[in-house]
């Protein structure tokens, strides 16, 4: 029953096409080659029995005219010698690289080929006609194989392009969501709101317009295509291609119109370089979004990488903050033992150095991974953590301003982000050791839906307080990996930021700019 309906239906699409097309524009040509290109092998003597049940009635209304021997010769079914080609293009030369794509030289070879065969078989019919009617055929033989021809490879461009085209509209999202990409694709909105107008005004020139003026007008229909091809490759050419074909027959005054003739080789040209320079254009375009897809693959790959560096120092300031309150147990407990054998000032000097040891441990956890922001948040954390008590330990006057209310909808791996870009600009700032005030400023909003934050640190010097800055006991106490400039850059560039510094009047600015992550 399968190849039943099979046959039927592509008797009647076959019988549609046939009625629609004339000696130049054989659009059941192209619907022959759509249904080789799409239909499994098994269905293809199905289709064969389908061509020759929609050929039989047209040889038996006129072999009394051009003679039975035609007749029987126009029953076989010209498929039937395009069937090899098409089964080589498809298995040995790779029509359908995957299940996706198509290779436009090659579907341009099969075209070329398809045209060929349809055109051999009809001038072999053509030599059997007998009758009245053909003596009195004064065209020749030549003209009527490039009349023959010409419809052949014009029937296939319009249909067969735009049938892959939809094919791969249907393989990508599926007939549920077809209507939602089209309505999306603005192929369809440049193809409805601009190429069919203009096609259509073309169209109506050249039915108005005589001579030279009716030529150039359906000379010009080739502008559009170029246009879309451009603008979507050989997807725009498909459409482009299709339109421009129907509009040339639109405007034609008649069915043997040499002109129109000339205008449709002229599109053929148009489309068949288009399709070919669209397939180009599609390779070149599928290769920056792989190209871009890479690199965001490649941003997520390095955020994870961070997040999981950031977890591991939590995990060791944890450790740490544990091991200190365990050592300071373990110092009062021993000390408590031994009071009676120490003298009063060695035990104070002893708990002294205990609580110093558990404050620099406090502070080394701190540093690996900021306490105060575990507990109250970035701001907190660049107000009051272990990088603003190290400045105003060491003598630096330090200012840390908060704006934007973006900062709190922003993911923690930013956040932890934002805090350690701040720790090694304000490690760069004091580097040089020529500081003496540090001001932060922290910026956050959103801008197309995307949030962003901007970190400027600004560093001044004022040289009579320059030397009562214990620089020795700053370094090291920053956090910063002291790795300068670069650093910080690599790290906002995780985060799609940039960094940049410009000289102030007595001092420098460090800016980092950072925005939420794509992908994480």
């Amino acid at each position: 029953m399968r190849h039943v309906a099979v046959a039927v239906t592509y008797a009647a699409g076959y019988g549609l096409m046939h009625h629609l097309s004339f000696s130049h524009w054989a659009l059941f040509a192209g619907f022959r080659l759509s249904a080789l290109l799409f239909v499994p092998y098994r269905f293809w003597p199905a289709l064969l029995v389908g061509e020759s049940a929609a050929l039989v009635g047209n040889a038996v209304d006129c072999a009394s005219e051009y003679g039975w021997l035609w007749g029987a010769t126009y029953m076989v079914p010209p498929m039937l010698f395009t069937m090899p080609v098409v089964r080589w293009c498809r298995e040995r030369r790779r029509l359908f690289p995957t299940t996706t794509t198509t290779n436009m030289n090659v579907l341009l070879l099969t075209t070329f080929a398809v045209a060929l065969i349809g055109t051999s078989v009809n001038m072999a019919t053509y030599s059997l006609m007998r009758g009245v009617e053909v003596d009195a055929f004064d065209v020749k033989a030549q003209v009527v194989a490039g009349w023959y021809f010409v419809g052949n490879y014009m029937g296939v461009l319009t249909i067969v392009p735009l049938v892959l085209l939809a094919r791969e509209a249907l393989l990508a999202t599926g007939w549920r969501r077809l209507w939602v990409r089209l309505s999306e694709s603005r192929l369809v909105m440049e193809s409805i709101c601009l190429l069919v107008p203009a096609l259509a005004l073309l169209v109506w020139l050249a039915s108005r317009a005589a001579g030279e003026a009716a030529q150039e007008a359906r000379v010009a229909m080739f502008l559009p295509v170029a246009w879309l091809a451009l603008r979507h490759g050989w997807r725009g050419a498909a459409v482009g291609g299709t339109v421009a074909s129907i509009a040339v027959v639109l405007s034609m005054p008649a069915v043997e119109d040499s002109d129109t003739l000339h205008a449709q080789v002229f599109i053929a040209f148009t489309t068949t370089t288009m399709l070919m320079l669209g397939g180009r254009i599609a390779a070149l375009h599928e290769k920056e979004e792989r190209g871009l897809v890479d690199a965001r693959m490649a941003f997520a790959v390095a955020q994870r990488n961070a997040s999981l560096g950031e977890l591991q120092l939590r995990q060791t300031s944890y450790a740490l903050e544990q091991m200190s309150g365990m050592i300071q147990a373990s110092y009062n407990q021993l000390l408590g033992r031994l009071r009676c054998l120490l003298p009063g000032t060695d035990e104070r000097s002893y708990y002294r150095q205990a609580a110093i040891t558990q404050h620099q441990m406090y502070r080394l956890a701190d540093s690996l991974y900021p306490l105060t922001w575990r507990e109250r948040g970035l701001p907190a954390a660049l107000r009051e953590g272990a990088m603003p008590r190290a400045l105003d330990e060491s003598g630096i006057s330090y200012w840390c301003e908060v704006r934007g209310t973006a900062l709190d909808e922003m993911p923690n791996s930013l956040h932890i982000a934002l805090y350690r870009l701040a720790c090694e600009a304000v490690s760069l700032a004091c580097s040089k050791r020529d500081v003496s005030r540090i001001v932060l400023h922290l910026r956050s909003g959103s801008l197309g839906g995307r949030r962003w934050a901007l970190l400027r640190v600004d560093s001044h010097v004022e040289y009579e307080r320059l030397g009562r800055i214990r620089w020795d006991e700053l370094l090291p106490a920053l956090g910063g990996s002291g790795l300068g400039l670069g650093a910080i850059k690599d790290r906002a560039a995780i985060f799609g930021g940039k960094a940049r510094t410009r000289a102030l009047g007595q001092g420098n600015r460090i800016s980092v700019l950072v925005s939420e992550p794509d992908m994480f």
